[in-house]
């Protein structure tokens, strides 16, 4: 599982001139590197997916609903076989570290599953805005997504509003879910993605989105890989870990920057990263 470099990448890949894409993030609240990985390296996070989710499902709280027939879990990195390569990926490591800079902390693994009968989210957040950014129009964390499908359009993909990450009102409920009064906006705005297997994006997790309705018989498993600046206080939501063996195996450069206790044994995940509003959903 050797991440140097990256399988695809010539060593002239691994520092990489992100100004664009911090631009994007500034601009837009999102970006993307298409084909940054193999398709059948998707495939195989899609079968990692598909066998946690599986497990999650026959545990209490194992999994959280994000609405109806929608679901999301976190994992511990070792349930990844692909958990090196992704995160060492040198599109990776340059956006956080041109974004939230060195000493920035991976504190998230999970992924979403919506199913067949998923219906439109409530716009939101993820979290309320977080004062430097409020203040200072500064971003503290990223949100990385990678299919693990093809996305089509009857599949609900996922939908952005483009700008909004430093949307502030005292009317967004629990500082994260607009009043309806502020639809037409992001609905002007919206913008639904449709990455293939291989690609990734970054985002502010601030900026407004939503899943929409799935009308396929399909899944739509997406991975969520979060990352905190040295301010940010994400990981506090979050209980990933990591067996010594694994911890011992890792590149010195990802474990500088993988912020989690180190066990002797794996304890299965009980789901808190709840979002409040979002398990009833929005037909």
């Amino acid at each position: 599982m050797s991440p140097h470099p990256h399988p695809g990448t010539s060593p002239a890949d691994l520092d990489l001139d992100v100004t664009r894409e911090v631009e994007a993030l500034y601009a837009h609240g999102i970006t993307a590197r298409k084909g940054a990985f193999t398709a059948e390296w998707a495939d195989r996070l899609h079968e990692d997916i598909e066998a946690a989710f599986q497990e999650a499902l026959t545990r209490p709280d194992g999994a959280v609903g994000r609405g109806p027939h929608r679901y999301y879990v976190e994992v511990h990195p070792e349930q990844l076989r692909g958990f090196v390569e992704l995160v060492d990926h040198p599109w990776v490591r340059s956006v956080c570290e041109a974004v939230l800079g060195a000493d920035y902390r991976i504190v998230e693994l999970g992924f979403d599953v919506p199913l067949e009968g998923a219906v439109n989210q409530p716009w939101h957040r993820d979290f309320p805005i977080p004062e430097e950014t409020r203040a200072e129009r500064r971003l503290t964390s990223l949100a990385f997504n990678v299919t693990a499908v093809d996305t089509e359009e009857d599949m609900g993909p996922f939908e952005i509003a483009p700008g909004t990450q430093w949307d502030d009102s005292p009317e967004f409920g629990h500082g994260m879910f607009p009043p309806r009064s502020h639809y037409p906006r992001y609905e002007e705005r919206a913008v639904r993605k449709y990455p293939r297997r291989g690609d990734i994006s970054a985002r502010s997790a601030l900026t407004i989105h939503r899943g929409t309705k799935n009308n396929s018989a399909k899944s739509r498993p997406v991975l969520v890989l979060g990352v905190d600046g040295p301010e940010a206080s994400n990981g506090d939501r979050h209980d990933t870990a990591v067996t010594r063996a694994f911890w011992e195996a890792l590149p010195e450069r990802v474990r500088q920057h993988l912020d989690c206790p180190v066990v002797d044994e794996l304890e299965p995940i009980t789901q808190k990263h709840t979002i409040e509003g979002l398990v009833m959903g929005d037909a």
